[in-house]
């Protein structure tokens, strides 16, 4: 099983890329940059890129709406460049808060727009003339749309791959059917193994029939937090306020993707209540009524016999890659982490 890690949105990517040397030699394989309405994950990713030989670099992820399909393509198609062909292009929807509320887009088929614009950056990769008249993206503008004097290009540079990886963090089922079909790999979140095939299990069938071989299997990215020792269970604490954030505060009533996740996990009453606290102001409080139960069952957190029986239930589950947040005081700590994740993988 692979291991990733994830920068936090606010910590500096020039300090963590100080210990990246460190944590390639601990075992490491992937390291995750994200972007919420942070620092955009490009800027990271080619820093780290150059900071970096043989670990792999991936955003975790791009927000659909923020940039055009064809931009998006040529920014992956740069980061392999500058990666040396290292690079894995995460897409996601993010939620209508950022995107309307942040970017002033509108928040709008998901589904459909995902779909386009993975064929769009695929068309750019292989360097095809680009044509593509879609529900969503219509390229070259036609020209009832604009000036009429848009041409077919195709990307200047010759890409270091034309079939850059493309991971889907995706929740919802035919979000999830979608990443099944058309993706490299699918990267879900607060993965809890033993409840995936309920929650997932049809949208991921019904996505692998459609398939195209080629492709080859479907990776699972799970993302736990990470702490292993004896002593470690008062670190649940440190992962509550986290899912609190999500369960919480990442929607409304109703239109909360992560509450209702919690209830397909059977966490209905605790979710209602965290988000009741949530939306009313009181995030500490929110983080006091996640359960113990619901972190432990979402985390590797525990000594390393919990740990162990906890990996292989997520790779009974499908799970390839484990994304984790090292629960640690330092640098030093977190390379120990890692090396004892590895030895245990």
């Amino acid at each position: 099983m692979r291991i990733g890690l994830s920068i936090n949105y606010s910590s500096g990517f020039k300090e963590t890329a100080a210990e990246v040397a460190d944590l390639e030699n601990a075992g490491l394989d992937i390291i995750f940059v994200p972007e919420a309405y942070s620092f955009d994950a490009v800027s990271a990713l080619g820093y780290l890129a150059a900071r970096t030989e043989r670990v792999q670099l991936a955003s975790g992820i791009l927000q659909l709406y923020t940039r055009t399909p064809s931009l998006t393509a040529m920014t992956a198609a740069g980061l392999d460049y500058v990666s040396d062909g290292r690079f894995i292009l995460g897409i996601g929807a993010s939620g209508p808060q950022v995107i309307e509320g942040f970017h002033g887009v509108p928040y709008d088929a998901p589904i459909g727009r995902t779909r386009e614009l993975l064929e769009i950056c695929r068309k750019v990769w292989r360097r095809e003339k680009l044509n593509y008249q879609g529900k969503y993206y219509q390229i070259p503008l036609p020209a009832d749309r604009g000036t009429g004097l848009g041409k077919e290009l195709k990307l200047i540079n010759h890409p270091v791959r034309a079939d850059i990886p493309v991971l889907l963090a995706a929740l919802g089922p035919k979000n999830v059917e979608l990443a099944a079909e058309v993706a490299n790999g699918w990267q879900p979140i607060f993965f809890l193994p033993e409840k995936a095939k309920d929650v997932w299990g049809d949208a991921l069938a019904a996505g692998k029939a459609k398939r195209d071989p080629s492709l080859g299997e479907l990776d699972i990215f799970a993302g736990p937090a990470l702490a292993i020792g004896e002593n470690v269970t008062p670190l649940l604490e440190f992962v509550k306020p986290h899912l609190a954030l999500y369960i919480g505060g990442m929607g409304a009533k109703g239109k909360n993707f992560y509450h209702t996740l919690a209830t397909k996990y059977g966490y209905g009453a605790a979710a209602d209540r965290i988000q009741e606290l949530y939306l009313a102001g009181d995030k500490q409080a929110a983080a006091a009524a996640v359960p113990d139960e619901l972190v432990r069952d979402v985390s590797l957190i525990g000594p390393e016999s919990f740990v162990r029986e906890r990996i292989a239930a997520m790779a009974e589950a499908g799970v390839t890659t484990l994304n984790v947040t090292p629960i640690a005081e330092d640098a030093a700590g977190r390379v120990k982490l890692i090396e004892q994740l590895r030895a245990l993988c």
